[in-house]
């Protein structure tokens, strides 16, 4: 499980690094409205790529149990009908994109300074949609045979480049928002050129035909639809908790967002780290299903268990002994300084609540059961977030996290609950 899961968490971890950079560089530009306005604008095109997810997880499921079936063929099928399905989202997001843009401002209510560097950031950084979701796609074929160095050496690709560019294009040229939305397109398809050659590579090496006829029919591609359309759902109702409390601390005032997007960098940390286990729990469980070995399917359950604890108590132990410390790295507005530091304790609880969440999600995706994953996240949105905010919406912020935190650990007890009763019921393998 380490050896697969190892290099997903290691370059996981430039993903949130590349946040904390982003966040670094605009949060010493001296002014709030700088990072509430990147907040604003990298939350909406984070919705709308996340959205995109389910191109990833369905993937990496189908791909898994193709390859515990040693099938090539269907191996070549999947990643074109994965790939077109891609450019279709990513066009119908640019062709969107101007009414998207006028919701920014409608749901958010920030002020005119904050909406000027949100609308700069989100008119260039939508232009890299196409390779982003390419990328996932890609990326998801790799991690489905096994190959994973392949997506650490693509994501270190990505961010690495992201990373430098932020630094040159802000810090050095002064373009400031607009600079780290310019680093980001570039890295995005500098990246996509790496994945296809890799990717090429790969294929060749596994005698994966890629150039075979017959990969597109209306039904095949009605089919890997269907599996799409309940990740889709529940991508969406995970993006609009998260974009909720964004829109929601706007309202509250722009040091509050201010200080959330600080800290939401620690909850990204967090997921990706514990993605990367969830990354190899998808990759295992599908081969297993693949080979019809539910024996298999138990055991690789409880090792992403075993290891999700151990990481989510470190980051915890991490986040409450040098979270002071990181915050005052990442900005030098009093203000917000001061803000985070007050809800930092929400975020040495969450690793903790969240680590069964992610590590199911996992589980669910190897096991293609997108169904299940839809139906917990609208009871953990609906009673966990939702329900709880409305009851602590006086809390104003710190309402906010709790339901946040209440989200994440009702999304981990639906889940062990329904796999629990898939295995009683003999149903793992259907």
């Amino acid at each position: 499980m380490l050896l697969l899961a190892g290099p997903m968490i290691l370059s996981n971890i430039t993903v949130p690094l590349l946040g904390i950079v982003d966040t670094a560089v605009i949060g010493h530009l001296g002014s709030a409205h700088y990072l509430a306005g990147i907040a604003l604008g990298a939350t909406v095109i984070s919705l709308l790529f996340w959205l995109a997810g389910f191109l990833r997880m369905s993937t990496t499921g189908l791909v898994a149990q193709a390859f515990g079936r040693q099938d090539k063929a269907l191996l070549a099928s999947l990643l074109k009908r994965s790939l077109l399905l891609a450019l279709i989202v990513a066009f119908t997001l640019l062709a969107l994109s101007p009414w998207i843009k006028e919701l920014i401002a409608y749901l958010s209510g920030s002020s005119p300074t904050v909406l000027e560097q949100a609308y700069i950031y989100f008119d260039i950084r939508i232009f890299s949609a196409p390779a982003a979701l390419c990328n996932l796609v890609l990326l998801a074929w790799m991690l489905g045979i096994h190959y994973g160095r392949g997506p650490f050496y693509l994501l270190l690709v990505t961010n690495m480049t992201n990373i430098v560019l932020d630094i040159y294009f802000v810090v050095y040229l002064d373009w400031q928002v607009a600079g780290a939305a310019w680093a980001s397109v570039i890295a995005d398809y500098t990246a996509l050129m790496f994945a296809i050659y890799l990717v090429v590579r790969l294929a060749a090496n596994k005698s994966v035909p890629l150039f075979n006829g017959g990969w597109f029919s209306v039904a095949k591609m009605m089919a890997l639809l269907s599996l799409n359309r309940d990740i889709f759902i529940r991508s969406l109702i995970l993006q609009l908790c998260f974009s909720f409390m964004t829109f929601y601390a706007a309202r509250i005032g722009d040091i509050t967002l201010a200080a959330n997007a600080v800290l939401l960098n620690f909850l990204m940390l967090v997921s990706f780290a514990l993605d990367g286990i969830a990354y190899a729990s998808e990759a295992k469980v599908g081969q297993a299903k693949g080979q019809n070995n539910e024996r298999k399917i138990r055991l690789w359950v409880r090792i992403s268990l075993f290891w999700g604890g151990i990481f989510a108590v470190l980051y915890s132990v991490f986040f409450a002994v040098l979270g002071k410390q990181i915050i005052s790295l990442l900005t030098d507005v009093p203000e917000v300084i001061s803000a985070a530091t007050l809800y930092l304790p929400w975020l040495i609880v969450l690793p903790i609540a969240a680590m069964s969440c992610f590590l199911f999600d996992g589980i669910f995706v190897g096991l293609t059961r997108a169904k299940d994953m839809r139906n917990s996240m609208l009871i953990a949105a609906s009673v966990g977030f939702f329900g709880v905010f409305i009851v602590f919406h006086s809390w104003q912020n710190h309402g906010l996290w709790l339901a946040m935190t209440s989200f994440m650990l009702l999304r981990g007890v639906t889940l062990i609950i329904r796999y629990r009763q898939l295995q009683s019921s003999g149903h793992l393998l259907r």
